[in-house]
């Protein structure tokens, strides 16, 4: 293979860390970030600099998303990078800069006093797409202007309020991009027969020329025979005219609204309204768009909300339903290892505020609620559990206020973590997770989600940062401490625990908040259920440092997915 301006053995000669760009003319350049580690390196082909690059290579790159699909595709699978556009936005952050520009370019016109490009738009995934290696590309930026914006964020990250926890940080997320590329192109097994034959048994049969399934037809003619005359209950307007007719006025047709309501229509109605999210979200059509050759690939992205937690850019596969989990079915001869952490961030919330009574008993071998019941809750699981959640979530009223009160006299220091992070948020001031993510002001106008981006999950505990109020906003920051500081750890968990499954066939193919599936032979199924524990403890130590707090999981081997929980 022909190469300009060095040698690819020169690359093989020299370890540590690598730049890597593509021009607008079909050529890959590639040089070490220290002058001295060797020459620059012009190929046709990425794939020629990384196979040639010695073990542990670092590569500093624009974008993961931009490179590394392009690598998947050739077979090659890099150990390391740097993700400079992650680490801008990340430091961006840091900065109190939020809403600038992160892309590259963006951070090489800011050192260059020039005009500042605006982001690209975010991109809608297309079912069936692998990430962004067909999508169109920016403008190149050359390899010395990489190398400039890389030089200039390494000065920037030295001063951050804790240099070597964002440096951490900037590392973890880097590999996180790594792990969403290798999950996309790996997808989560599924099998097409079961899916058809589950919405037959829940919806009925397809009529011929489109519209709705028969089981959704039956339940709109009773819904409407309830009400007297046609209604449509897929449109909200239509239900809540409809209940208005008959003298009882609704806000919005939520179950928690209308289930407790003495109407004929409530029960069809409840019962449609579940299967008609599924004929939507998970039906026919959805089956035909996003599941092919046996797997489901959506688009994973790391960070892709103010807290640092994952969505997917298309697919809803953070919303699987429990009934369509039936045709996650691992290959013939092959498990899936699903993992979920137990109670993630109140054990977190013990680590980053080094409370010695809440550490002592977050390291027990034991549920956490249990274990705080036995301190100021007389055994009582459900009041401790609430008293935890109250803490972290902001919920602080009626018998929430009491027993927030017994949480506060048993672990003082955990609770004024979350108190102080409030008042901050309230205040205005910057607050940020224990690697330092940082969280924005208030926004005026809420997002379309977290970040500008849809989300494919919401949680019912988490309030809006968008709003100005001052104690909703003193709500999210209370929360974000904690949700954030537990994104920092399984960005971790997921770096180390993608090392111990380079020897293995297993494959990570599923990741959220605090879930993490990977698919593997029958025989490494053991070996894989240890791999994350000991991928959980690493991270710990890794983000929080030598502490008392244990991050166990519960964990099953199974061949279908809906049979883990």
């Amino acid at each position: 293979m022909s190469d300009r301006g060095g040698t690819l053995a020169s690359v093989s000669e020299h370890a540590g860390r690598w730049a890597l760009v593509e021009d607008g003319d079909g050529w890959w350049h590639a040089a070490p970030v220290d002058p001295a580690a060797g020459a620059r390196v012009s190929v046709r082909e990425p794939t020629a600099a990384v196979r040639a690059a010695p073990a542990g290579t670092r590569w500093v790159w624009r974008s993961t998303t931009a490179v590394y699909p392009r690598l998947l595709a050739a077979g090659v699978r890099v150990e390391r990078c740097y993700d400079v556009e992650d680490a801008e936005l990340l430091l961006l952050g840091h900065e109190g800069r939020f809403g600038e520009p992160r892309s590259a370019a963006a951070a090489w016109a800011r050192l260059n006093d020039a005009p500042v490009p605006p982001d690209p738009p975010q991109r809608a995934a297309e079912p069936g797409t692998q990430d962004s290696l067909f999508d169109p590309q920016p403008a190149p930026l050359p390899l010395d202007a990489l190398l400039a914006v890389h030089a200039d964020q390494a000065k920037r990250l030295d001063a951050t309020a804790h240099p070597d926890r964002m440096r951490l940080l900037t590392a973890a997320e880097s590999a996180a991009f790594l792990v969403a590329a290798e999950m996309n192109r790996a997808g989560l097994p599924w099998r097409a027969d079961v899916h058809r034959a589950l919405l037959t048994e829940l919806l009925g049969e397809r009529y011929a020329g489109g519209g709705e399934p028969r089981r959704l037809a039956e339940l709109a003619d009773r819904i409407s025979d309830a009400f007297g005359r046609r209604v449509r209950p897929e449109l909200p307007a239509d239900v809540i005219k409809a209940f208005a007719e008959a003298g009882i006025k609704l806000k919005s047709t939520r179950r928690w609204e209308i289930q407790e309501l003495d109407h004929p229509a409530v029960a069809p109605l409840i019962e449609y309204k579940k299967l008609y999210r599924i004929y939507t979200a998970h039906g026919w059509s959805w089956l035909a768009d996003w599941v092919h050759e046996g797997r489901f690939r959506p688009e994973f992205i790391p960070g892709g909300t103010l807290t640092g937690r994952w969505v997917t850019n298309g697919g809803g596969a953070l919303q699987i339903p429990k009934v369509i989990r039936r045709a996650v079915v691992a290959d013939p001869g092959w498990r899936l290892v699903v993992a979920d952490a137990d109670q993630m961030e109140p054990r977190v919330l013990a680590a980053i505020s080094r409370d010695p009574a809440f550490m002592e008993v977050a390291g027990r071998p034991e549920d956490l609620y249990t274990a705080v019941s036995r301190q100021g809750f007389s055994g009582d699981r459900d009041k401790a559990k609430l008293a935890v959640l109250g803490a972290v979530y902001g919920q602080t009223s009626g018998d929430g206020l009491k027993n927030l009160a017994a949480l506060r006299r048993r672990f003082p220091r955990a609770v004024a973590y979350v108190d102080d992070a409030a008042k901050a948020g309230e205040e205005g001031r910057l607050v940020r997770t224990w690697l330092g993510r940082t969280c924005p002001p208030p926004a005026e106008t809420p997002d379309e989600g977290e970040a500008g981006i849809p989300q494919d999950r919401e949680d019912a505990w988490t309030p809006s940062y968008a709003s100005t109020n001052t104690r909703a906003r003193g709500r999210f920051t209370r929360n974000f401490v904690v949700q954030g500081s537990a994104a920092d750890w399984t960005l971790l968990l997921l770096a180390a625990l993608r090392q111990t499954l380079a020897g293995m066939r297993a494959e990570l193919v599923f990741f959220q908040h605090d879930e993490v599936i990977v698919h593997c032979p029958a025989e490494e199924a053991g070996a894989v259920a240890e791999a994350i524990r000991a991928a959980g403890d690493r991270a710990g130590r890794i983000a929080f440092g030598d502490t008392p707090v244990r991050f166990p999981f519960t964990t099953a081997v199974v061949e279908c997915y809906a049979d883990a929980k």
